[in-house]
Protein backbone atom coordinates (compact mmCIF):
# COMPACT_ATOMS: atom_id res chain seq x y z
CA UNK A 1 0.00 0.00 0.00
CA UNK A 2 1.20 3.60 -1.09
CA UNK A 3 1.55 6.07 1.49
CA UNK A 4 2.64 9.59 1.96
CA UNK A 5 6.01 9.59 4.12
CA UNK A 6 6.49 13.40 3.28
CA UNK A 7 5.06 16.93 1.86
CA UNK A 8 5.67 20.44 1.14
CA UNK A 9 4.41 23.13 -0.34
CA UNK A 10 6.06 24.37 -3.29
CA UNK A 11 3.37 27.29 -4.73
CA UNK A 12 0.12 28.49 -5.63
CA UNK A 13 -2.43 25.04 -4.52
CA UNK A 14 0.42 22.45 -5.51
CA UNK A 15 2.15 20.18 -2.99
CA UNK A 16 5.01 18.26 -2.97
CA UNK A 17 4.89 14.57 -1.95
CA UNK A 18 7.13 11.71 -1.70
CA UNK A 19 5.88 8.53 -1.37
CA UNK A 20 6.38 4.60 0.26
CA UNK A 21 7.89 3.49 -2.71
CA UNK A 22 10.76 6.18 -2.94
CA UNK A 23 8.64 8.27 -6.06
CA UNK A 24 8.28 11.86 -5.70
CA UNK A 25 5.81 14.41 -7.49
CA UNK A 26 4.31 17.65 -7.40
CA UNK A 27 0.41 17.52 -6.77
CA UNK A 28 -1.20 20.47 -8.26
CA UNK A 29 -4.78 21.09 -6.55
CA UNK A 30 -6.31 23.52 -8.57
CA UNK A 31 -8.95 21.18 -10.54
CA UNK A 32 -10.07 19.80 -7.24
CA UNK A 33 -10.52 23.41 -5.67
CA UNK A 34 -12.53 24.39 -8.72
CA UNK A 35 -15.09 22.26 -7.37
CA UNK A 36 -16.14 24.18 -4.97
CA UNK A 37 -17.47 21.66 -2.69
CA UNK A 38 -17.99 22.04 1.35
CA UNK A 39 -14.64 20.02 2.03
CA UNK A 40 -12.47 22.20 -0.73
CA UNK A 41 -13.88 25.47 0.21
CA UNK A 42 -11.83 26.29 3.07
CA UNK A 43 -8.88 25.45 1.08
CA UNK A 44 -9.10 28.64 -1.56
CA UNK A 45 -7.48 30.50 1.68
CA UNK A 46 -3.97 30.00 0.91
CA UNK A 47 -3.00 30.27 4.84
CA UNK A 48 -5.39 27.32 5.50
CA UNK A 49 -4.23 25.57 2.51
CA UNK A 50 -0.63 25.53 4.17
CA UNK A 51 -1.59 23.91 7.00
CA UNK A 52 -1.88 20.69 5.41
CA UNK A 53 -0.48 17.55 7.47
CA UNK A 54 -0.21 13.65 7.10
CA UNK A 55 -2.03 11.14 9.13
CA UNK A 56 -1.88 7.19 8.52
CA UNK A 57 0.25 8.36 4.77
CA UNK A 58 -2.66 10.18 3.40
CA UNK A 59 -3.00 14.80 3.16
CA UNK A 60 -5.30 15.82 5.62
CA UNK A 61 -6.81 19.19 6.56
CA UNK A 62 -8.15 19.77 10.03
CA UNK A 63 -11.62 20.17 7.89
CA UNK A 64 -11.88 16.54 7.92
CA UNK A 65 -10.64 16.32 4.30
CA UNK A 66 -8.60 13.45 3.59
CA UNK A 67 -7.10 12.79 0.09
CA UNK A 68 -5.95 9.01 -0.85
CA UNK A 69 -2.40 8.73 -1.13
CA UNK A 70 -2.92 5.87 -3.73
CA UNK A 71 -5.67 7.83 -6.06
CA UNK A 72 -2.47 10.88 -5.91
CA UNK A 73 0.10 8.28 -6.44
CA UNK A 74 -1.96 7.13 -9.72
CA UNK A 75 -2.85 10.46 -11.09
CA UNK A 76 0.70 11.40 -10.85
CA UNK A 77 1.45 8.40 -12.35
CA UNK A 78 -0.74 9.06 -15.57
CA UNK A 79 -0.07 12.42 -15.83
CA UNK A 80 3.70 11.42 -15.86
CA UNK A 81 4.43 14.01 -13.14
CA UNK A 82 5.97 11.10 -10.61
CA UNK A 83 9.55 10.35 -10.98
CA UNK A 84 12.07 8.56 -8.60
CA UNK A 85 13.39 9.89 -5.33
CA UNK A 86 17.06 9.49 -6.35
CA UNK A 87 17.91 11.09 -2.47
CA UNK A 88 16.25 8.30 -1.21
CA UNK A 89 17.83 5.49 -3.50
Amino acid sequence: MIKIVKAKYIEHKTIRLWFSDQTVGDYDLQLLLDKQTELVIPLQDEGYFKRFFIELGALCWKNGLELSPGDIHNKLKQQGKLQRDLKAA
